[in-house]
């Protein structure tokens, strides 16, 4: 028997979000925000977040700064994922300076600026990684690729071995700093069980102008790609079907993790023995959700709102 549902070794960093900023920055003004929230943020611990608290079994390896008096920011991630009931028992701390990392967002309406400090995520290594402790994970889920500049030399061969020990993968590149879409990421794709892309990223990873293009190209070396379009809910091309599955209707707050919240509630389904067309459902509904409330995780913080919600949309019959 497997002891974790799934096993997620990735970034993790807190949210520090600006509402009310003009477009234009002008330098060397003082420009005042209407509203501030601290959120835990990268898509690695918001989706292992929303996932326990979903109910699944979630094991998550991460790095963080040397201590607490160097690092005021990782010990408050941490207690957020330690509340939701992730297991953190293979968590590692960095040797030197670096503190863990942070992103600073600016919403604009429908767009956002983001600026992410790598921090130490940017050191976690394969020998950071306890093999044995992912192999016990029914699934594995990679998020934000191209953050992950310690590890991408040896993600394939990981990939390889998680492969030959049962595991299923699931990946969700995120964006690429440099927009080259590059580096492993094609050699990873053929281990890559389900892809968990945006409508752009997926352009991007295919090197085509269209949806239809792209998902026709990646399919042939993907078995399922769920594509995250926003309000209007997500595509899935799956066992030669391509699925329009429509989005939840609401009125967001914040559009802020919405597609990591997707992917936890498209990971919990799947894991459970739902559909394709079921499981994208079931990640409209978290993806809606996460957007009644500021940042990827407040939403499902919030018992009350979540549970009336999940209700309501018959989450629990997906």
């Amino acid at each position: 028997m497997k002891k974790l549902d799934i096993a997620i070794a990735g970034e993790i960093n807190l949210d520090l979000i600006l509402y009310g900023l003009p477009t234009e920055l002008p330098v060397e003004r003082e420009l005042l925000a209407s509203d501030f929230q601290l959120t835990l943020g990268s898509s690695s611990a918001i989706l292992a977040h929303n996932l326990a608290v979903l109910g699944a079994q979630v094991g998550f390896i991460t790095r963080v700064g040397a201590n607490s008096e160097a690092d005021s920011l990782g010990p408050i991630a941490l207690n957020r994922l330690k509340e939701s009931g992730v297991d953190l028992s293979r968590v590692t701390h960095s040797t030197g300076s670096a503190s863990t990392g942070v992103t600073l967002i600016l919403p604009h309406g429908a767009t956002r600026r983001m600026f992410t400090y790598p921090g130490v995520m940017a050191e976690m290594s394969r020998a950071d990684l306890d093999y044995a402790y992912l192999a016990s994970a029914r699934h594995f889920h990679l998020s934000s690729l191209f953050l992950h500049r310690g590890l991408e030399k040896d993600l394939p061969q990981l990939f390889c071995d998680l492969k030959r020990d049962g595991l299923t993968i699931s990946l969700d590149t995120n964006d690429d700093p440099e927009d080259r879409w590059e580096g492993v990421l094609h050699e990873l794709l053929d281990y890559v069980d389900i892809l968990l892309p945006n409508e752009n990223e997926i352009l991007k990873i295919a090197r085509r102008n269209t949806l239809d293009e792209a998902l026709t190209t990646l399919s042939a070396r993907v078995p399922v790609i769920a594509v995250k379009c926003g309000k209007n809910g997500a595509v899935v091309q799956a066992e030669s079907k391509r699925i329009i599955v429509p989005g939840v209707p609401v009125t967001p707050i914040d559009t802020i993790g919405a597609g990591d919240s997707f992917n936890s509630g498209f990971l919990f389904a799947f894991l459970r023995g739902a559909s394709y067309e079921e499981a994208a459902r079931a990640g409209n509904i978290t993806g809606a959700l996460s957007t009644l409330r500021p940042g990827g995780t407040e939403a499902f913080r919030d018992v009350t709102l979540r549970n009336q919600f999940l209700r309501e949309h018959n989450f629990a019959h997906l």
